[in-house]
């Protein structure tokens, strides 16, 4: 759920994207997953839904780094946050299974909201067609 106000709009990164509607200060919580709102959803879920929506479900989720099996989304606005190598958004923690985001910097009121994909999700490189990198085993 976002924790700070925000409006959607036309983004110059990608279609639409999700913009501060007020200052955000460096450090301030952004967005926090709640249960009954956000979705935890397993591959095995995907498999019962219509293409469309899965696909749908593929494009506004994301996998993270601490649950590798789990497709995460957003209930809200959030799903609007668009990819920056450079972000204003970067991963808070991950308490009791509880995830968050915290403003990277300070974030003047009418920017647009961004997190670095690549650092953070684990479906970044089909999302960006991508070849998936091969991992070699350590000796």
């Amino acid at each position: 759920m976002l924790l700070v106000k925000t409006r959607i709009g036309p983004s110059k990164i990608n279609g639409i994207g999700l913009f501060a509607a007020e200052f955000v200060k460096k450090g301030t919580p952004t967005w926090k997953f709640t249960p009954g709102l956000d979705l935890e959803l397993k591959k095995e879920d995907l498999v019962a839904l219509s293409e469309y929506s899965r696909e749908q479900i593929l494009n506004y989720s994301y996998i993270d780094k601490e649950k590798p099996d789990i497709y995460i989304l957003c209930f809200d606005d959030a799903r609007f946050v668009n990819h920056s190598k450079e972000p204003n958004i970067t991963n808070g923690s991950l308490e009791n299974g509880i995830y968050s985001d915290i403003a990277a910097h300070d974030i003047p009121e009418g920017e647009e909201l961004t997190f670095d994909y690549e650092a953070e999700d684990l479906d970044y490189h089909r999302k960006f067609g991508l070849p998936v990198p091969i991992k070699t085993p350590e000796a």
